[in-house]
């Protein structure tokens, strides 16, 4: 292995120990994992211990963490998503991004003396907020499906789609002659909408199918292959014209969002996701300028402090303005108050773009980390201020209190009964299933099954099982092993845990697992079929009554001495075999 080799390996090493150790620390503080990254590239950077260099390269690379987030937005937007929350997502969304951004680039201008274009380029991307921070605060408060969560769901989802226009922004004002050099802004967007049509063309005509064709085949490693192509090949038509790469993934994701195989595109490219974003992180903690920030540390706390009240301002205008109570709205703009991660990406272009200078983007990447730290703090110190009951009092989407909702993997003949059961007592249930053909004619009876292996912590973590209260396995073949069903309980405690089983073999395997039930396929079947036989022969109903009786007795006690003694030779002399 040659020294280039030695050098990645090292580095690789170094990066990934360093932001195992920070992450965690700062997770235990609930201080978030960006923080963490953020901190362990500054650490390990140049300006610190000088562990690592060639930052600029390895943000390069780190920059398909962003791309491969493009896309898992995308695929949050299917049609009927967008329009159950329309109106939170494109008028309080749209209002806030615009209203802080330009209060904000007032301000930035006031202080700093920029141009009004580079007032722009820093105001703009400071009215994102963390949507890596925040959604896992409102995950583990339990608010993330009540009202007050899916508003502030739906104004970081808009935030998330409008970087895509904002980068469009920062290239046009680009002072850069390279990016000056191509065609004429009519011309690149004609080509930027014909780029997108092609691509949602190509996900109807090809991709789809291709998926289709690879699920069929039970091949889970093409699966990724595929994946991770699409999302490779969309980025790399619009950076051939000039374009974000982040608009093609974002548009790949639109176009697979309605699609049978969203969850298994989400649980598959969630690992590179996250992996590249941590590097990107590293990466901008290790391009942040320390002398820089040394020098002007009081307008880096006082930048901070004017974009948290600027934004908490306004944002609690804006909920007050669309109906919310003063003590929600004031929630919602502490918890969106800080800096997002999407900062140094848009920091990064405005820089390439010759609209600020390196050590300007230092300083405003500090302003956003700094803010970023203050959230988990101020939700604490201001928490006797805002509504002590919102996560009791408010009324949840979905499930209530007449019912729960649930996650059927398997839809075969066993798993319609059940969701229609469900279904019939107001329950809403998300189906999954690996049989292609199967979801196809589901599909066609208005059924919307999701294709992946239900039987992946991952995949049902992106099916929403983190906030379901049914866990239902209707699967054959006895496919729910004890270690899968005490992975699933571990992963999903608040869940019940339901196995549809083959025989009593499986029953007594699962006997020591944390499930609520097991049903064995056929045992009632069986019975009903018998009672059925019996009337036909014009047997009495009572004797048919004692006899069904006298097996389930029976049945049920020889079951629970095989579970105790683990063996299915156990209580042999309980098995009806002849006539006494």
């Amino acid at each position: 292995m040659d020294a280039a080799g030695h050098t990645l390996l090292r580095d690789g090493g170094i990066l990934l120990g360093f932001a195992l150790a920070f992450v965690l620390v700062f997770r235990r503080l609930g201080l978030g994992a960006t923080l963490g990254y953020l901190l362990a590239g500054v650490v390990v950077g140049p300006q610190v211990l000088g562990l690592v260099g060639d930052a600029e390269g390895k943000q390069g690379i780190a920059e398909l963490g962003i791309t491969l987030l493009l896309f898992i937005v995308g695929l949050e937007l299917n049609p009927a998503r967008l329009w159950a929350m329309r109106r939170d997502i494109f008028a309080i969304g749209l209002i806030q991004v615009a209203a802080c951004g330009l209060a904000i680039a007032a301000i930035v201008a006031a202080l700093t003396g920029f141009g009004w274009q580079a007032a722009l380029a820093l105001g703009l991307p400071l009215a994102l907020s963390s949507t890596a921070q925040v959604l896992p605060m409102l995950q583990s408060s339990g608010r993330l499906r009540t009202p007050f969560g899916e508003r502030a769901f739906a104004i970081l989802l808009f935030q998330d789609i409008s970087i895509v226009p904002l980068i469009t922004i920062i290239a046009a004002l680009s002072r850069n002659p390279a990016q000056s050099a191509g065609p004429p802004g009519w011309l690149m967007a004609i080509l930027t909408l014909a780029a997108v049509a092609g691509l949602i063309a190509a996900g109807r005509f090809v991709i789809r199918p291709l998926f289709r064709l690879i699920g069929g085949l039970g091949e889970r490693e093409m699966f990724v292959v595929a994946a991770l192509f699409t999302v490779l090949a969309a980025a790399a038509v619009m950076e051939a014209l000039g374009v974000s790469p982040a608009l093609g993934a974002f548009v790949a994701g639109v176009m697979l969002a309605d699609s049978p195989y969203r969850h298994e595109l989400e649980a598959d490219i969630e690992p590179f996701r996250s992996i590249l974003l941590g590097l990107f992180f590293l990466s901008v903690g290790m391009l942040l300028d320390l002398g820089a920030i040394a020098e002007h540390p009081w307008f880096v706390a006082g930048m901070a402090l004017a974009l948290i009240a600027v934004k908490a301002a306004v944002i609690v205008l804006i909920g007050r303005l669309f109906g919310m109570g003063w003590r929600g709205a004031l929630a919602l703009g502490l918890l969106l108050s800080q800096g997002g991660e999407f900062g140094f990406v848009l920091f990064a272009q405005a820089r390439g773009a010759l609209l600020i200078e390196a050590q300007t983007a230092s300083l405003f990447s500090a302003v956003v980390t700094l803010s970023m730290a203050t959230t988990p703090f101020l939700m604490m110190f201001t928490r006797r201020f805002r509504e002590p009951a919102d996560a009791q009092t408010e009324t949840r989407d979905g499930p209530n209190a007449d019912g729960a909702n649930a996650i059927i993997v398997g839809y075969g003949r066993f798993g319609q009964t059940v969701a229609q059961i469900l279904t019939a007592a107001k329950v809403p249930v998300t189906l999954i299933d690996t049989d292609i053909e199967m979801i196809d004619v589901a599909g066609e009876f208005g059924a919307k099954v999701y294709f992946g292996d239900g039987t992946r912590i991952d995949l049902l973590r992106q099916a929403g099982a983190a906030e379901a209260e049914l866990i239902l396995f209707c699967l054959d073949a006895d496919q729910i092993t004890p270690p899968i069903a005490a992975a699933v309980h571990e992963a999903f405690p608040q869940a019940s845990i339901f196995v549809r089983t083959y025989d009593r073999r499986a029953v007594i395997d699962l006997a020591a697992s944390p499930i609520s039930g097991t049903v064995r396929e056929v045992f009632e079947s069986a019975i009903r079929l018998a009672m059925g036989a019996l009337r036909s022969i014009e047997v009495s109903r009572e004797e048919i009554t004692r006899a069904v009786q006298l097996y389930r007795l029976n049945d049920k006690e020889r079951l629970t001495l095989q579970k105790e003694s683990g063996s299915i030779q156990a209580a042999r002399d309980l098995i009806l075999t002849r006539i006494d």
